[in-house]
């Protein structure tokens, strides 16, 4: 599991525990206020007409007829109450009256009878001084049918001489507690899915550092080059400085152990042909057209031996280079021309012309040096497999904001099984002419030439479906 799903599962586990706790407490909160807010006034209003019904009263006997024609007329009456998203159209209150043996006097419900007997829990609750207050259902099928009841005692010269209850339905007020429910469950799905969203692009952000940190090391362990990634904050500098320190290392040592063994492959057969040659020649009886074959033979060792080391060099120098050291402006048409210029001997020699097309004013940015070494590494080998009296067909071009050297020669070609390998250091192919072969060392320098600068090289077969053509990619 990657680092932002980690991120995402945690935090989406304790936000839905948080925010389930929550909501039920909000829920059980909300629904108590607005019971709450409802049965207050209810008290005010059972209270004030208690006093009502007491100043009415004769010798200790109560008479509703004022209240009945009160609750009689405000029932008939049309309202237009626009009380925020509901429409008040009519008085919902019920009053009901009973004496102090709870004998039913008035209810503008016409639920009990007058003369009945109330055994409801807010008459007997409020007759025995306390506080008569209940809740309950007209129809036990209907949840929105709570009618809320609250009752006040009628005194007269401090003695209860009867009750007064008002009933109040809570139709809306539930509707207005479920539409807040419904509310509240919105908002805080909303709320959630919000917040995953905000945490899941935070963590990405947070982790993207870590993220280009891991494809910076899975490059390195590709043995691909790789720049280090720019990493905010202090703790994130160390690591990725740490990192490629331990790849500088460990680079370093597996590049002194590859060349070490391909250094020493290679200085192998000229060594042990000079050596051959010099044990021959300290025989005095040696012809001398022989001696002057073992002795050029020497020579051409020694210069092999010369060749590869400068070879050598030139690589570890800049395999050991990150960044392009110096950019500037190169022509690759004056690039090509002195490249071809340090060759031309060998191609008068192997009676090899070179045909060129190149557009004028083709400028790439880079290190002119390197630039111009892999090219002539480049015709080097194209000249090596061309065959005497050959053409070499050289052309450069603009396309898409990069510019591009076409070499192609007219030599067998490069088999199918070498093509991925002769970019390797020290892999080479024979000579069709001689058999012999290079220090396989230039196409690996031109390879890492055109990585360095951003760019690539290819070898495909020629137009013709013969020969090589090496195709090198400059930004």
């Amino acid at each position: 599991m990657s680092l932002t799903a980690r991120f995402l599962l945690g935090f989406a586990l304790v936000a839905s525990v948080g925010l389930f706790v929550l909501f039920s407490q909000l829920i059980q909160r909300v629904e108590r206020q607005y019971m709450e807010a409802t049965e207050e006034p209810m008290v005010d209003v059972a209270n004030i007409l208690a006093e009502i019904l007491a100043t009415q009263a004769k010798n200790g006997v109560l008479d509703p007829t004022v209240v009945e024609t009160a609750v009689h007329f405000a029932q008939a009456r049309e309202l237009n109450a626009q009380i925020y998203n509901r429409t008040k159209t009519q008085v919902d209150m019920q009053v009901y009256v009973t004496d102090a043996e709870r004998r039913v006097l008035f209810d503008s419900a016409g639920i009990e009878k007058p003369g009945s007997i109330s055994n409801r829990r807010d008459v007997v609750l409020t007759l025995n001084g306390e506080y008569g207050a209940r809740s309950s259902r007209s129809s036990a099928y209907d949840p929105l049918s709570v009618v809320m009841f609250v009752g006040a005692p009628i005194r007269v010269e401090g003695k209860t001489i009867g009750m007064v209850s008002v009933a109040k339905p809570q139709r809306g007020v539930l509707a207005f507690v479920w539409e807040t429910e419904r509310w509240l469950k919105w908002t805080v799905t909303a709320t959630v899915l919000l917040m995953l969203a905000g945490i899941f692009f935070a963590a990405k952000w947070a982790t993207k550092p870590l993220e280009d940190l891991t494809q910076h090391a899975l490059a390195v362990s590709r043995g691909e080059r790789s720049l280090p990634p720019h990493m905010p904050g202090h703790q994130m500098k160390t690591l990725a400085t740490a990192l490629e320190d331990m790849r500088d290392a460990l680079e370093g040592r597996e590049y002194v152990e590859s060349y070490v063994q391909s250094l020493t492959h290679e200085l192998k057969s000229p060594v042990a042909a000079i050596l051959g040659a010099s044990e021959i020649l300290q025989d005095g009886d040696v012809p001398e057209e022989k001696r002057a074959r073992f002795l050029g033979n020497i020579r051409a060792e020694a210069g092999r031996l010369r060749d590869l080391l400068e070879r050598l060099l030139h690589l570890a120098a800049l395999e050991k280079q990150k960044t392009l050291l110096k950019r500037e402006p190169v022509h690759l048409g004056e690039v090509i021309g002195r490249a071809w210029d340090h060759l031309a001997v060998l191609a008068q020699a192997r009676h090899v012309q070179m045909e060129s097309q190149i557009d004028a004013d083709l400028v790439v940015e880079g290190d002119s040096w390197l630039i111009e070494l892999a090219v002539s590494n480049l015709l080097q080998n194209a000249l090596d497999f061309s065959p005497s009296g050959g053409l070499l067909k050289v052309k450069a071009y603009r396309f898409e904001k990069r510019g591009v050297i076409e070499i192609e020669d007219q030599g067998p070609g490069v088999p199918d099984y070498a093509r991925e390998r002769v970019f390797e250091r020290f892999y080479s192919l024979p000579r069709p002419d001689t058999g012999k072969k290079s220090t396989g060392l230039g196409l690996c320098f031109v390879k890492e030439a055109a990585t360095l600068h951003g760019g690539s090289i290819e070898l495909m077969t020629g137009e013709s479906g013969k020969g090589t053509k090496a195709v090198l990619v400059l930004p």
